[in-house]
């Protein structure tokens, strides 16, 4: 291994264990203040709660979109190291944010406002706080908005402790919204939107100061340069399609499910996102630690070292979720009723799929990030967003013929399936990416260990009787299992002795 790869991986290892650190705190504060939250709001504000969300995270797709734009601008910049490009990026970046919140707020108190009241199932009693919720958060998405070139340069700078630290405070302010709740002085959905309002607002502020005390490019400057312009909206213009696709994957299946089942359904699939996010956000958080490596190693032409980011960072984000969610998949009715006491219908069906479809979106995220690395997304975005956007039309089919819930999910899977070798062939024309590679070294392997994996744990789960002391012995099981297959199935020799090498160097540290 070359110094500069050396150099790369001690990075990429550096800023992984930074977001995991911060991944685990906040998963564990929103898995706890998820259940205080649903027992003090109640099944029904907390659907509401998540389906008004939803309306609002649709206008996110706007911002998605061009969030992807900068920091992929600005990382590709920082690994050329023109730093006066770097800050004509920023400052361009800031003025084209003001530009959408006020887009944004023109199409929030319009179009959501009379969707809100209009068409949404939403008890009467509950309207007025219904709309508060919408008003809350159009201001939180407004922040959150005008902080995406912020966080986009921390990112690009590699600067992942920064998100821990950052998120230990997030994590302590959100526990005391929870405790706030509890003692509200006003309707609890109205006053924890707001207090939620509160979080955002001071988090983004903290991030504003850094960014400003640390980063030479955050200093803000205006003016007008067309071809900047033209290369942040151009690639975001069409990056639009995919985010869109994935936000109306998500949040208008969303609005869907309220529209032919209520609020009680909605807190049902909150809930599985709850589980869903705290276990996925391993991924994201090694896919946020590897897509700068990813854009600078296109940057620079070294297509070998790209290729090993897409086929490892591919199967290896896939292990990490498998040996996260087997327990979890196994023992989802358990794991709710001892997290949640009482839990709404259809909430272990949604868990389940939605891990599903976890594990399989998890191999598109580096390619995704490596064709974004590109800046050629026209047609990709076309293909690609017109592809996932069947999703709605054919989840709102099926329940209009009578499926379940739970089965919108499914439609999800199969789109994210089929979608997946287009993403390998416009790779394909920048760099060699191979269909057989990919599907040899990523699918394969991916598959035996998932099948593998399973039959041991499942069948203990089986015999043994619905108490603590046997979820114990399969959630252990299932770790034993899934690391076991995961080193001897699912690895190359290479990796293999490279695991085995780290694990001992730790085990000598600390005797």
């Amino acid at each position: 291994m070359t110094e500069s790869k050396q150099t790369n991986s001690k990075v990429l290892a550096k800023n992984t264990l930074f977001l995991y650190i911060r991944m685990i705190l906040m998963m564990l504060v929103a898995l706890y203040t998820s259940r205080v939250i649903l027992q003090y709001l109640g099944v029904e504000d907390y659907g509401i709660y998540n389906a008004v969300g939803g309306i609002v995270a649709m206008f996110g797709v706007i911002s998605a979109s061009l969030s992807t734009s900068i920091s992929r601008n600005l990382t590709f910049e920082l690994g050329k190291g023109d730093m006066e490009k770097l800050k004509k990026i920023f400052s361009m970046s800031l003025n084209i944010q003001l530009i959408l919140i006020a887009i944004i707020f023109l199409f929030g108190e319009t179009i959501a406002v009379w969707f809100l009241n209009v068409k949404m199932v939403i008890p009467e009693t509950r309207l007025v706080a219904a709309n508060w919720i919408l008003q809350l958060s159009l201001i939180t998405f407004a922040i959150n908005l005008f902080s995406v070139p912020y966080n986009a340069s921390i990112i690009a700078h590699e600067r992942m402790n920064v998100f821990a630290y950052i998120g230990i405070i997030e994590v302590v302010l959100k526990l005391l919204v929870v405790y706030c709740l509890i003692a509200s002085p006003i309707d609890r959905l109205i006053f924890y939107g707001s207090l939620l309002t509160f979080v955002a607002i001071v988090i983004q502020t903290i991030y504003f100061i850094f960014c400003k005390r640390h980063f030479e490019e955050c200093s803000y400057h205006f003016i007008k340069d067309k071809s900047i312009f033209k290369e942040l909206f151009g690639f975001a213009t069409w990056n639009f399609i995919g985010s869109a696709s994935s936000i109306f994957r998500s949040q208008g299946v969303n609005i869907i499910l309220n529209l032919f089942f209520g609020p009680v359904v909605n807190a049902a699939r909150a809930i599985s996102m709850q589980v869903n996010n705290a276990i996925n956000g391993f991924v994201g958080n090694f896919m946020t630690a590897l897509t700068p490596q990813i854009t600078k190693a296109y940057a620079q032409g070294n297509y070998t070292y790209l290729l090993q980011c897409i086929y490892r960072g591919s199967k290896f984000s896939y292990y990490l979720l498998y040996f996260l969610s087997l327990p979890v998949f196994i023992e989802t009715d358990y794991i709710l009723r001892l997290w949640l006491v009482n839990v709404p219908e259809s909430t272990v069906g949604f868990v389940r799929y939605i891990l599903l479809f976890s594990l399989v979106d998890t191999y598109s995220r580096a390619l995704i990030n490596a064709n974004n690395a590109t800046g050629d997304i026209k047609v990709y975005q076309i293909v690609i967003g017109s592809l996932n956007l069947t999703v709605l039309p054919i989840a709102y089919f099926a329940l209009k013929m009578g499926a379940s819930a739970e089965s919108t999910v499914l439609v999800s899977v199969f789109v994210s399936l089929v979608g997946l070798y287009p993403r390998i062939y416009f790779n394909k024309k920048h760099f060699p990416v191979s269909y057989i590679d990919f599907t040899t070294k990523v699918i394969f392997p991916t598959v035996i260990v998932s099948v593998a994996g399973l039959i041991i744990p499942y069948i203990v789960f089986l015999l043994l009787p619905d108490t603590f002391g046997a979820f114990a012995v399969v959630t252990i099981l299932c770790f034993v299992s899934a690391a076991s297959v995961i080193i001897i199935l699912g690895c190359t020799k290479e990796e293999r002795g490279y695991v085995i090498s780290f694990i001992r160097k730790k085990i000598h540290k600390q005797l």
